[in-house]
């Protein structure tokens, strides 16, 4: 299995390095989403001949109800255990059903799970902000704008330079502290992940400002009572240290969960810019996205995501039908000659960490350049 990430420099057209098939003529109307609807059309016509695309609302009011009566069960467990060290382990199936409870909000934000816009916008109000304390609003902004363009290097806001950079442009004439965490990103990429629980719910409340004024009093509402609750309830069956732990250990196994789940999805994978611009919607979303191999253990624990480029080809259909279009998808890449990623979990957090570790490479070659070698500040300036 090939464990090396793309490299990440492209040529002036990204496309050289996927040409079209055989017998293929180019579309007219350069990166709009139908511009290559010859290509995506059939597949969407199958895909809804077989009603993959059609709600299921029973087997969503079963996963709700179950992951529910899960999230009671552990706070009821807590209240039974009451000021004892043995509480502090049930941090770790909270953090599992916390991020069962995100994934349920990730699916209403998608209109999933029912058919009406107004109860996928109270699902994901309650399962994001109530339950998890992040804002459903400034997730589905940021999500469906990766959607839209995931993996482009000025495009997707998954990619944008922050702590973390994922593109070689990005990590030129990085100093100090940043360039630091770009050299050895690789090894805190999921050290890192302990603190995005933390971070999703500051992102949650910098976002208020954003939105529109009755937005934010509901938005804003929910997020205070989720701030409010949550401290309670720990300081109201433990200790004010034993609180403490139990929330530092239960926020950063979420945020790890949610880092395993989210990082193999595109990582190592393509990163298109203005030179792929023609690519339409099949291309754009198979080509960036990578799929992770795996049975009914697999499907619960990374929520369906694991089928990334079905879900980025159809956002909008229900998790169970992944699978279901999953051969098809495959079938009709295989028709087109265009290449369909799949591979196994740790195979896949390999290619992830092999790309970050690449683009780190030249900021890591500045600090200890070999001998005889020249200075890369020099060849940029040359």
């Amino acid at each position: 299995m090939t464990t090396a990430a793309p490299r990440i420099e492209r040529p002036a057209d990204f496309r050289t390095a996927h040409p079209r098939t055989a017998g293929e003529r180019p579309a007219a109307g350069g990166g709009r989403p139908g511009a290559r609807g010859s290509e995506f059309a059939p597949l969407l016509r199958t895909v809804k001949g077989q009603r993959l695309l059609a709600r299921r609302i029973g087997w969503y009011a079963r996963s709700i109800a179950l992951n529910a009566l899960a999230l009671v069960a552990v706070v009821t467990a807590m209240v039974l255990l009451g000021d004892s060290w043995w509480t502090l382990l049930l941090a770790v199936p909270l953090a599992v059903f916390s991020a069962r409870t995100s994934f349920i909000g990730h699916d209403a934000g998608h209109f999933q799970i029912a058919g009406g816009r107004s109860v996928n916008r109270v699902l994901g109000l309650i399962h994001a902000n109530l339950l998890v304390g992040t804002s459903a609003a400034w997730w589905n902004d940021k999500h469906n704008r990766h959607h839209a363009n995931p993996n482009h290097v000025d495009k997707d806001p998954d990619v944008a330079p922050d702590v973390l950079v994922f593109a070689g442009e990005h990590a030129a004439g990085r100093t100090g502290i940043k360039a630091w965490l770009t050299r050895h990103q690789s090894r805190l990429f999921f050290p890192l992940c302990l603190l995005e629980g933390l971070n999703l719910k500051l992102q949650g409340f910098k976002d208020l400002r954003r939105q529109s004024p009755r937005e934010r009093a509901v938005e804003g509402l929910l997020l205070l009572v989720h701030a409010a609750a949550y401290p309670t309830l720990l300081l109201s069956v433990l200790s004010p240290g034993k609180s403490l732990l139990f929330a530092l250990l239960h926020q950063a196994l979420f945020g790890l969960h949610l880092g395993l789940a989210f990082a193999p999805n595109h990582k190592g994978m393509p990163m298109p810019d203005g030179g792929s611009e023609r690519w339409g919607h099949l291309r754009r979303q198979v080509l960036t996205s990578r799929n992770i191999r795996g049975g009914p253990v697999t499907d619960w624990l990374l929520g369906g995501l694991n089928y990334q480029i079905e879900h980025h080809l159809f956002p909008s259909m229900p998790r169970p039908h992944l699978r279901l279009a999953r051969p098809l998808v495959r079938a009709h890449c295989r028709d087109l000659g265009i290449p369909y990623t799949e591979t196994g979990a740790m195979d896949s957090y390999r290619q992830a960490l092999g790309h970050l570790r690449e683009v780190g490479e030249p900021l890591r070659a500045e600090q200890h350049p070999n001998p005889g070698s020249p200075d890369p500040r020099a060849v940029q300036g040359t």
